[in-house]
């Protein structure tokens, strides 16, 4: 096989502009990567390289010449790609995805399950991003009233007694049987008012918390999750831990409730895989999550993350942010991410 490869880029817009760890987004960049086989063209596989800007690792100034460099040289470059895009997670996980779709008809069905077939469907969170009170309380009763019944709420960056009020809002109509309720800090608090905050959230009955504290202060960590009240997920803990040595370490010290799995973010599925065994022998607890990928990469982790049968809500509604995302047969019906096999893809190259 003498593969052939090009790409191009694509700039989301927001729907609204929603707030991050990162700050205010209203635009990201992602580039498809196209990858065939010279003798049979018309076949091709595509993957999607997201990048979050001032998160992600392949957020540096070379990474179009990174693209470029890989599909002028893409058959040297499939030898080993794993381990040569180590420091690349979302251009591993973009070719990842790429060389998989062709090796399955370049049809965008990359593990042909019940959920491509339209037999099943995906239970997702619905995501409240960062704003003041105002928007977010709207924004909630929005995803209350499209039937949603787990919740997660970006919480730092408004007063923390404010944030309070919206859980005891939520908290006086809907009880912890009927609505599941999550909680993501992106590191805001500090080591030292973390637990007394993690106490104070507690009271809602929060499935858990994600990234309480900064990440890369592995004591402070573990003594939370040694101590704290509701489960907590690791989440930017992940990002850059790329040795399995270096992930089997991070686990041990820190004994998290929960690791929450970001293929754009950890290097793709065989990354995500390997996070996935090593919990396994651990009793930790994971779940997926999409890091604002267009429908390309949205597609892929969500027919990964179903053939994977883990039964908690997935976090990956996403697609529905852009006002600019490709048309795909991916949609969804209330709290239910769902796969069309009559629906159509939209035109990339």
């Amino acid at each position: 096989m003498n593969l052939k490869a090009d790409y191009k880029q694509q700039v989301f817009n927001f729907k609204q502009a929603g707030g991050t760890s990162r700050g205010i987004l209203h635009q990201k960049p992602s580039w498809y990567i196209r990858v065939w086989d010279d003798e049979n063209p018309t076949i091709s596989g595509v993957g999607e390289c997201s990048v979050i800007p001032g998160l992600s690792p392949d957020d540096k100034p070379d990474l179009d010449n990174r693209i470029k460099r890989m599909c002028h040289n893409i058959n040297e470059e499939v030898v080993n790609y794993h381990e040569k895009l180590k420091d690349w997670p979302a251009i591993r996980f973009a070719l990842e995805v790429a060389l998989t779709d062709l090796q399955n008809g370049g049809k965008r069905i990359l593990y042909p399950s019940d959920f491509t077939s339209g037999k099943d469907l995906i239970e997702i969170n619905g995501l409240i991003w960062m704003g003041d009170k105002a928007e977010m309380l709207q924004r909630i009763q929005e995803k209350l009233n499209a039937g949603f019944k787990c919740l997660k709420l970006k919480i730092g960056a408004i007063d923390f007694n404010q944030e309070l009020s919206l859980l005891r809002y939520i908290r006086s109509t809907f009880s912890e049987k009927e609505l599941e309720l999550r909680v993501d800090a992106n590191g805001a608090f500090s080591c030292d008012e973390a637990l007394v905050k993690l106490d104070q959230l507690a009271q809602y009955s929060l499935h858990s918390i994600e990234q309480p504290i900064q990440a890369r202060q592995w004591k402070a960590m573990a003594d939370l999750c040694k101590a704290t009240p509701l489960p907590i997920a690791l989440d930017e803990e992940l990002i850059g831990v790329n040795d399995v040595v270096m992930k089997e370490e991070m686990l041990d010290v820190i004994k998290p409730q929960y690791i929450i799995l970001k293929p754009s973010l950890v290097g793709g599925f065989q990354a995500s895989d390997e996070w996935i065994s090593l919990c396994e022998q651990r009793n930790i607890s994971w779940w997926a999550t999409s890091a604002l990928e267009g429908n390309i990469g949205l597609n892929a982790i969500a027919q990964w993350a179903y053939v994977k049968k883990n039964e908690l809500p997935q976090g990956l509604g996403t697609g529905q942010v852009f006002t600019n995302n490709i048309e795909s047969p991916l949609f969804l019906e209330k709290d239910r991410l769902q796969y069309s096999p009559q629906g159509k893809w939209g035109k990339i190259f």
